[in-house]
């Protein structure tokens, strides 16, 4: 008998998250690539949601649009939604109880850092409160929460009562993500150098990866800072010894960015210190970028041994050493490790989940 798998995309029209919003597409596309016989796959989507996802079953459009479904939900309000197997690749799902053993309900939703928690004052407030809320929501009626790595699976044992409802899937890299034939074109409009690093952290951690960048003699870029965060980080790029010109300090870039300033980083350096899939390092193992991690869990989880992993103190030597003389090394075996993840795996662990449910 087969079945059908209700993904939700509630991120088509109004995205919160970018990373998130093209996972829940990559994932919904390996679904429909893995599906086992006889299964297939439905999107649940907000109103004015537009999904172009090959070869899904069907699309069942809701009412209210995403910030409507959002404060609905958190509240366990989900008219219009109906049961069956649903699977959500972020914590927005419509969490209410649900009859498994006898009406065959499945809900299972997916949470890949745990900011709320151990870094609060990277988000907004209301999103704060808005994972907070959803989490409590998950204990009480989800069937099974997804991590993407272990070491986030037992932090999140310590905070919540999910018993072995916790379970452990990876992600991936974006599907295409590759070097653009523009790349040199695009780097020159972000105004980057011959020689630079990428580095990615947050305010609290990512000294260590300036302090790098001065002693391999090379430019910082950093991704991902939040809007306005441009003086603190060339602050802290100057305490650490790195001229603030020196520092170049990026938001959020489209993938096509990312790809083309990864591509030409002597070093990709992750300072992060919190419980969250390492999107950025994923991406720069695809690439092929020699890779400097600090020691923390989730980067044991996914770096393992394709980088150099080692304590705060430590990353300054170990990017001399990965811009020098580890360079080649290092580059092989981060294009070794990124064979590991993969969207087309994460879907069949997905089917493998609501079998074992």
């Amino acid at each position: 008998m087969g079945a059908r798998l209700r993904v939700v995309l509630d991120q088509l029209a109004h995205v919160v998250d970018q990373d998130q919003a093209w996972a829940a597409l990559d994932l919904t596309r390996a679904l429909v690539d893995t599906a086992p016989s006889g299964c297939d796959v439905e999107a649940i989507v907000p109103a004015q949601g537009d999904v172009a996802v090959p070869g899904l079953a069907a699309v069942h459009r809701l009412a209210l649009a995403r910030r409507e479904l959002a404060a609905s939900w958190q509240m366990g309000i989900v008219p219009g939604v109906g049961g069956g197997l649903i699977h959500s690749a972020s914590l927005m799902a419509p969490l209410v109880r649900h009859d498994r053993v006898h009406d065959n309900d499945q809900t299972t939703v997916t949470l890949w850092d745990l900011k709320a928690w151990d870094a609060p004052e990277t988000m907004a407030k209301s999103a704060v409160s808005s994972h907070r809320a959803m989490l409590k929501r998950a204990v009480k009626h989800a069937d099974a929460v997804v991590v993407p790595t272990h070491s986030i699976g037992g932090r999140l044992a310590e905070i919540a009562k999910l018993g072995e409802r916790i379970r452990v899937i990876p992600g991936a890299a974006p599907s295409g993500f590759v070097v653009p034939l523009d790349a040199a074109g695009r780097r020159a409009a972000l105004m980057v150098p011959d020689r630079y690093i990428v580095v990615t952290g947050r305010p609290a951690s990512i000294e260590a990866g300036f302090r790098a960048a001065a002693a391999a003699d090379a430019d910082a870029v950093v991704l991902d800072a939040p809007e306005g965060a441009e003086p603190r980080f060339a602050e802290i790029a100057a305490a650490a010894g790195l001229p603030e010109a020196r520092a170049r300090i990026r938001s959020a870039l489209p993938a096509e960015d990312r790809a083309a300033l990864l591509a030409g980083a002597a070093a990709f350096v992750a300072t992060d210190d919190v419980a969250a899939w390492p999107w950025r390092a994923v991406e720069a193992m695809t690439l092929g970028v020699p890779i400097v991690a600090r020691d923390i869990g989730v980067h044991r989880d996914v770096i393992a041994d394709g980088g150099t992993i080692v304590a705060e103190g430590d990353i300054e030597g170990a990017v001399v050493d990965a811009t020098g003389a580890a360079a080649r090394r290092l580059s092989v075996l981060a294009a070794d490790r990124s064979r590991a993840f993969s969207w087309h795996g994460a879907g069949e662990r997905v089917w493998g989940l609501h079998a074992d449910l």
